[in-house]
């Protein structure tokens, strides 16, 4: 999908807009983990989750192209949707946002105040998908996907950054929307020919990619209703699983009670924020035994809504939104 030349560039593309986020060590979750575990902090970007990389390098490469007369429309659960006008506001290029009912409140508000239009369309992120997709086709804009090359070499460089600071890991645990993410990791962990294994993460109540892995093609699911609204995707991206069939050793599923108490979890040992999406993989790893090994989790992001946050601290699971 890129070459090592490539990454390098999208690299510097992204660290001229953004500082590259920590990979730390933190006592207290090792201790809990009962093992040696980096946390990779893609809660500190800009946008608060690491979706701003893919929309840096999307954007770039669309202003060398050209613009679209109608700007440009994507679908989202929210941090998709602020890494896109993120970038595309210095450029004067309008956005528009589909989010389907019972999204995040809060996310929506960033979405609104990096700039985008946003729009409420459909049950879960795939109705707004389709429709935005329906729009882009009769509206002469360009749809955003969210699994794209462009936007894989983004979000590649936090893979990048991680390998280069922590050395010797043997599992790098990711979560898994629509994969730009665990798709990144593993490019570039074959790009710099290491062994490391490369485990992503599903809430088992969206486990598309999940069932899609062990069946060794596309399986599409009914429902994804699960509060790590980063992970609730019904329809597997084609491109993402052959990479993902690949390169993953595996696909774990987590309970959305694993996730809050993986919330809760990193919070009391490291005092981040992790959105449900950002805990997973500390969740995966929680379950696994990782005794002996060098283990990095992806905090992919902390946009959590204020009032979920606070019940999952109070010791509580957040329902589902929409």
């Amino acid at each position: 999908m890129f070459s090592r030349d490539q990454l390098q560039a999208a690299a510097d593309l992204v660290h001229a807009a953004m500082l590259p986020t920590p990979a730390l060590n933190w006592p207290l979750l090792s201790a809990a983990l009962d093992g040696d575990v980096w946390v990779k902090h893609e809660n500190h970007t800009p946008t608060g989750a690491f979706k701003v990389r893919g929309g840096i390098v999307y954007i770039e490469e669309l202003v060398r192209s050209g613009v679209p007369s109608g700007g440009l429309i994507t679908a989202t659960r929210g941090n998709h949707g602020q890494s896109i006008p993120y970038a595309a506001r210095p450029h004067g290029i309008p956005v528009r946002v589909l989010v389907p009912e019972g999204n995040s409140s809060e996310k929506n508000a960033a979405m609104a105040a990096w700039g985008a239009t946003v729009e409420t369309y459909g049950s879960d992120f795939d109705e707004a998908r389709v429709e935005a997709e329906r729009i882009a086709g009769t509206e002469g804009s360009e749809f955003v996907r969210s699994f794209h090359e462009h936007l894989v070499r983004g979000v590649a460089t936090y893979a990048l950054e991680l390998f280069r600071s922590v050395d010797d890991l043997d599992t790098v645990y990711v979560p898994i929307g629509m994969g730009s993410g665990i798709c990144g990791v593993i490019l570039v962990r074959d790009l710099l020919g290491l062994n490391t294994e490369v485990v992503g993460v599903v809430s088992d109540r969206a486990d598309a990619v999940a069932r899609s892995f062990e069946a060794g093609d596309i399986v599409e699911t009914a429902s994804a209703h699960t509060f790590a609204d980063g992970m609730a995707c019904r329809v597997p991206a084609p491109d993402a699983m052959a990479i993902i069939n690949k390169g993953a050793a595996r696909v774990v599923r987590v309970s959305d009670d694993e996730i809050a108490a993986a919330v809760r979890l990193l919070y009391s040992t490291t005092h981040n924020v992790a959105e449900g999406a950002g805990a997973a993989a500390c969740a995966a790893a929680r379950k696994d035994d990782i005794r002996g090994k060098k283990t990095a989790v992806i905090l992919s992001g902390g946009n959590i809504d204020r009032d979920g946050f606070a019940a999952i601290i109070s010791g509580l699971t957040p329902s589902p939104a929409g």
